[in-house]
């Protein structure tokens, strides 16, 4: 499974997304930031050949947030949203149930420079950590992954010290990603690269942060921890080009 915030799903139609697509191949696309309603977008895009494609785009802002989900497999359902209208009007959220599995694809909200969005960012949290765990109660295997907006520690963004006051690295923001571990998530990728420094998923296009790898791990994938068997691998590809983000990669044994 792959999940990429694409900053535009046009824009990265343009910028070569559907070789990228042919070439990397994932069972499984969550995609975040789409930006596009499916009639605004061509054929071959709307549903790739040898897909299943599922669209949620924002309905309180045209060409804003919205979140896309290609399968390979067609899942045995698909929700869209998290059941709240104050959380799903920005098309933010994917739920597909698999045989296996049950995946949340989420482009979680970003607090704003001037701060605005944080205390609707915080309670987003709250909403989504409700879902996942009334999932988790009912017997689903839970897999969450996206664009969660905020680097958890000091080795997931360049600057930790700069960045203090800086949405995205407030003590409150991370304190739910501390909350989602306690809760019995595991960050997959740490998981597996504990220690291993410099790795991002987000650099500032304005300042050409990404050639001097300047960036932040804001996107990530988390397993509930009776899964960790099945985890087999869990990466970052920083080399696939066409947004500001880049994928981030998740392999489960089924």
């Amino acid at each position: 499974m792959l999940s990429w915030n694409v900053n535009g799903i046009r824009a990265a139609h343009r910028k070569g997304f559907l070789d990228w697509l042919d070439r990397a191949a994932p069972d499984v696309l969550a995609l975040q930031e789409t930006r596009a309603e499916a009639h605004q977008l061509p054929a071959e895009l709307a549903e790739p050949a040898g897909y299943h494609a599922f669209w949620n785009p924002s309905r309180r802002k045209k060409g804003y947030s919205g979140t896309g989900l290609l399968c390979r497999e067609r899942p045995l359902e698909v929700q869209f949203g998290l059941g709240r209208e104050e959380f799903d009007q920005e098309g933010r959220t994917l739920i597909a149930r698999f045989p296996s599995f049950t995946l949340l694809n989420c482009y979680f909200p970003n607090g704003g420079r001037d701060h605005a969005r944080v205390s609707f960012k915080l309670a987003f949290y709250e909403a989504f950590l409700a879902r996942c765990e009334q999932l988790r109660r009912q017997g689903e295997a839970v897999v969450f992954c996206g664009d969660v907006n905020t680097a958890h520690q000091e080795i997931d963004l360049a600057r930790p010290r700069q960045n203090q006051n800086t949405t995205g690295f407030l003590p409150e923001e991370r304190a739910w990603l501390d909350r989602v571990l306690e809760a019995g998530y595991v960050d997959t990728f740490r998981h597996q690269h504990p220690d291993l420094p410099e790795q991002y998923t987000w650099w500032s296009m304005p300042t050409n942060a990404r050639a001097r790898n300047v960036g932040w791990r804001l996107d990530y994938f988390f397993i509930a921890e009776e899964m960790l068997p099945r985890l087999v691998d869990a990466c970052i590809l920083p080399e696939v080009q066409g947004s500001d983000h880049c994928p981030v990669g998740l392999t489960l044994r089924i």
